[in-house]
């Protein structure tokens, strides 16, 4: 189970995450700076310990690095998630749980997400329910995007449909 990143680690992520480029400690304290008093030598030791933690990799530029993510939020909020539910003692009583605290707009990303997602021989679709209803799913065999059993399902098919912005198939 990935650790929770810590409130300072969440902060300087936020930005990397944010920017999808390579960046300097230097960058990350100016705009840290904007929000706290926070010194250079603490925002070198939160990116080096991502590093060693592995959720930066860096590149050495002169005498600094530049640190770069090595997997999205939405991988990092997934893992999370999923952990959460794997720990629980009641998988559907906690998915019920979830799907109630969600806003219109997180059931409207689900819905969109449920489009794409096949899973192991079952496949989620949503479909035209009535409004507070997070969609079905459905089992079945020779369905468009399920491998045949015993294969692994086309991963890449189902990331080129997702959401604009959602996933790993959305870098820039």
């Amino acid at each position: 189970m990935p650790r929770p990143l810590g409130e300072l680690e969440d902060a300087v992520m936020s930005r990397v995450w944010e920017w999808n480029r390579p960046v300097t400690v230097r960058e990350v304290l100016e705009d840290l700076r904007r929000e706290r008093s926070i010194a250079y030598t603490t925002v070198m030791t939160v990116l080096d310990n991502l590093h060693q933690k592995g959720w930066v990799r860096r590149e050495q530029e002169g005498r600094a690095y530049r640190y770069e993510a090595i997997s999205t939020r939405a991988a990092y909020s997934a893992a999370l998630m999923n952990d959460a539910w794997a720990e629980s003692d009641n998988a559907a009583a906690a998915l019920v749980a979830f799907f109630g605290m969600m806003s219109a707009e997180q059931t409207e990303a689900l819905r969109d997400a449920l489009r794409v997602v096949d899973v192991a021989g079952v496949t989620l679709t949503a479909r035209d329910e009535p409004a507070g209803s997070a969609g079905a799913v459905s089992r079945g065999e020779g369905r468009q995007g399920e491998a045949p059993e015993g294969e692994a399902p086309d991963r890449e098919a189902a990331e080129d449909e997702a959401p604009e912005g959602e996933g790993e198939g959305a870098r820039r």
